[in-house]
C-alpha cells in the first residue's frame, strides 16, 4: 500500500513538473528551433544532434514557463484556464518553481555552448531572460507586452538556425527570415488568443490588446496589418534560395488565409471568429515550417 502511495505520490509530481514547463507550448516552440536548425544549409539528419538540441530547448523553455508561473502565482489564481497551476494551486512553492527554474535553464544553455556553439548559447539566455523578466511582469503594465514577447516567441527559429552553423561561421541571412516570419505571425496569433480570453485576462490585469477599450476595430485592424506584412516575408525564403517553389505557393496560399481569417474578425468582430484565426495561426506553423524543410534547397 506505502508502495502505490509512493507511486501516486512521484507520478503526481511529474505531472507538476510537465504542467509547471507548459510542456505542450514549449514542444511548440522546440519544434520550430528544431525546424530552423535543419533548415541550415548542409545540415542533415543527424538525430543525435537533434535530440540534444531538443532536450536542451525544453530546458531553456521550460525554465522560462516555471519563472512565469512563479512570478504569476497571484494572477494564475484567480484565472479559470490557469488556477489548477501548481504554483497557483500551491501544491508547489515559488520557490520550488524558481529551484527547477535555475537548473533547466543552466543546464539548457550548458547544452548549447557544449554541442553547438556559443552564440547559439547566448541567444537562448537572452530569449529566456527576455520572456521571464521584462515581458511576464509588463504584461500587467502595459499591451507592448505584446511586442516585447514576440521576440522571444521568435528567437527559437534563430537560435536553431545558428546553432545548425556548429563552431563554423554563421550566416546570418536565413536566421533572420525565418525569425521575422514567427515574429510576425505571433500577433494575429496572440491578439487572438487575448481576444478569446478576454475576460479573464481583464479579471487578472493583464493588458494585452492594443486597444485599452478591449476588443475592438483597432484590434482587428492589428491582426490584418501583421497578417499582410506575412506576405512578403513569406516569399523571401524563395528569393534568397533557401527553398523551392512549391513551398513558395503553399506558405503564399497560407498567408493568405490568415489575411482572410483576419478580415473575417474585423466584418464579424465576435469570439467566434476571434477563435478561427487562434486556430487557422496554430496549425499556420507547422504547414508553413514542414514546407521550407521539405522544399529546402540542397
Amino acid at each position: 500500500m506505502q508502495d502505490n502511495k509512493t507511486g501516486n505520490s512521484i507520478a503526481a509530481k511529474l505531472r507538476d513538473y510537465k504542467e509547471l514547463t507548459k510542456f505542450t507550448l514549449s514542444f511548440t516552440v522546440v519544434f520550430s528551433c528544431v525546424i530552423c536548425f535543419l533548415l541550415t544549409p548542409a545540415n542533415g539528419y543527424n538525430w543525435l544532434m537533434i535530440t540534444i538540441l531538443f532536450i536542451a530547448g525544453m530546458l531553456v523553455t521550460g525554465s522560462a514557463n516555471a519563472i512565469n508561473q512563479a512570478v504569476e502565482k497571484e494572477t494564475d489564481a484567480v484565472m479559470k484556464r490557469t488556477s489548477k497551476r501548481p504554483v497557483a494551486n500551491g501544491r508547489m512553492t515559488v520557490n520550488e518553481a524558481y529551484l527547477f527554474a535555475f537548473i533547466a535553464g543552466s543546464l539548457g544553455v550548458v547544452l548549447m555552448v557544449y554541442f553547438f556553439n556559443v552564440t547559439a548559447a547566448l541567444l537562448s539566455a537572452f530569449s529566456l531572460f527576455l520572456y521571464a523578466f521584462i515581458y511576464t511582469p509588463l504584461k500587467k503594465i502595459n499591451s507592448i507586452a505584446v511586442l516585447i514577447g514576440a521576440f522571444p516567441g521568435a528567437l527559437p527559429c534563430l537560435i536553431g538556425w545558428v546553432a545548425g552553423f556548429y563552431n563554423d561561421e554563421i550566416k546570418w541571412t536565413g536566421g533572420l527570415i525565418l525569425f521575422a516570419m514567427q515574429f510576425l505571425w505571433q500577433f494575429p496569433h496572440f491578439w487572438a488568443i487575448a481576444w478569446v480570453a478576454h475576460e479573464d485576462y481583464t479579471k487578472a490585469g493583464f493588458k494585452l490588446l492594443p486597444s485599452a477599450k478591449g476588443p475592438t476595430k483597432f484590434t482587428a485592424v492589428q491582426a490584418i496589418m501583421y497578417s499582410v506584412l506575412m506576405i512578403p516575408v513569406g516569399i523571401l525564403p524563395k528569393y534568397v534560395g533557401m527553398s523551392g517553389n512549391v513551398s513558395l505557393w503553399i506558405i503564399l496560399a497560407c498567408n493568405v488565409f490568415m489575411v482572410v481569417q483576419s478580415v473575417r474578425l474585423y466584418n464579424e468582430m465576435n469570439v467566434k471568429a476571434a477563435r478561427r484565426v487562434m486556430f487557422s495561426s496554430y496549425i499556420y506553423l507547422p504547414i508553413v515550417l514542414l514546407a521550407l524543410l521539405a522544399d529546402k534547397a540542397q
